[in-house]
């Protein structure tokens, strides 16, 4: 029986015809070798981005089932144009939307959620010998809908058809693989040749873009080892799997930052659940995302309440809080969010003293610190970010200096 792979390849890795054929040559010579493939395609390029331009141009909020009926013709394109590539270098080959190769979704436009996949059709042309090739970042809903999947979409679906079809993963995309530092922040960043998924899922939680967290997650709950490679030099470079005794328990694997950022402090707030409440619903009815809260100790029954939200909510923050007068907003723009991550530090202990010998060392503040089992986050001034990212990856082995 011929082995399944599937490979995934994004919007930069087929965004024209000169880079889905040697795309077509890679996967020419793996199935001639013997295997099984079924390839997840995105859009080309940036159509996505100009598709969703498109329909802005006409409304600002445009009907969200209207959008991803639009949106999803992205991927269409794509894999149609891979389908008639190979079969113009005489190999047999179908194209499928998101609908014919059976991905169920939940019916949130925009956003959708697999719930499962019919893999029936997808078997019965692997059986004949085709190249099968799947767009991504699509479904349909029980109903017929055609719904996307948000961000990352084609890792999901990707991930999602290596665990139905109990086959290898492996995503390409235009770079190595994971670094340990994002390279365009650190010049000399480490390439990890594997990273645990909790790892993985905390990091792209963190402001990290190579991997979309639902993928990440979906490979941990079906076991599926996700394999991310150069889609130019076909080589894989680092492998996102469960924590087993081959691998080095790092006590920091890898840092994300996350910019534009602000933080936020109310003060002289009641010391009462109803106070707190109205603030954060207010908040939420506001579509504000917030992070790292964080609150005084109570004096004389008022607490000051931190948090922190991207600077694109700023304004919008400040119109929702104005009529809170018995209440003082503090708002600190442009600041940076600066993460580490590693599963040691679960059993390991000293990291946050490290961490706080740097910004000794460096003479820098930092505004806000959240923990969680395995990380450790900071807010800093966007100025200081440069050097704390240069020094916390010396501190722990993240670059190759």
């Amino acid at each position: 029986m011929r082995k399944i792979i599937v490979h995934k390849y994004g919007g930069t890795s087929v965004e024209n015809i000169k880079k889905m054929k040697n795309i077509a040559k890679r996967v020419i010579n793996l199935y001639n070798e013997g295997n099984s493939i079924v390839l997840v395609i995105s859009a080309m390029g940036k159509t996505t981005d100009h598709l969703v331009e498109m329909a802005r141009a006409i409304t600002e909020n445009p009907d969200r089932r209207e959008l991803d009926m639009l949106i999803s013709t992205g991927e269409q394109v794509s894999v149609s144009l891979m389908s008639i590539i190979f079969k113009s270098l005489g190999y047999d080959s179908i194209s499928l939307t998101g609908y014919q190769a059976g991905i169920v979704t939940s019916s949130d436009y925009n956003k959708g959620k697999i719930e499962d996949i019919d893999i029936s059709k997808i078997e019965k042309y692997l059986q004949e010998k085709k190249i099968v090739i799947v767009a991504g970042f699509q479904g349909r809903t029980e109903e017929g809908d055609i719904t996307t999947l948000g961000r990352g979409g084609s890792d999901t679906t990707a991930v999602a058809l290596a665990a139905k079809l109990q086959s290898k993963c492996e995503i390409y995309t235009d770079v190595d693989g994971i670094y340990a530092v994002d390279p365009r922040k650190l010049g000399k960043a480490r390439l990890l040749s594997e990273i645990s998924y909790d790892e993985m899922m905390e990091l792209s939680n963190l402001g990290a873009k190579v991997m979309e967290m639902r993928s990440v997650e979906m490979g941990k709950t079906f076991q599926v080892p996700i394999h991310i490679g150069n889609s130019v030099t076909g080589k894989i470079g680092t492998i996102i799997k469960d924590v087993d005794q081959l691998m080095e328990k790092k006590v920091i694997t890898g840092l994300a930052t996350e910019s534009n950022v602000s933080m936020v402090t109310i003060t002289d707030i009641l010391y009462c659940s109803g106070d707190i409440y109205k603030i954060f619903n207010l908040l939420a009815e506001g579509e504000i995302n917030i992070d790292m809260i964080s609150q005084t100790a109570p004096i004389d029954g008022k607490i000051n309440v931190s948090f922190s939200t991207t600077s694109l909510d700023s304004n919008r923050l400040k119109s929702l809080l104005k009529d809170y007068s018995a209440h003082k907003l503090y708002v600190e723009e442009n600041m940076t969010k600066i993460s580490v991550v590693g599963i040691g530090m679960a059993d390991q202990s000293g990291v946050a003293s490290k961490l706080f010998s740097i910004f000794e060392d460096i003479g820098i503040y930092f505004k806000q610190v959240t923990t969680s089992e395995i990380s450790i986050s900071f807010i800093v001034n966007n100025e200081d970010s440069h050097i704390l990212i240069e020094e916390i990856s010396k501190a722990f082995d993240l670059s190759d200096d």
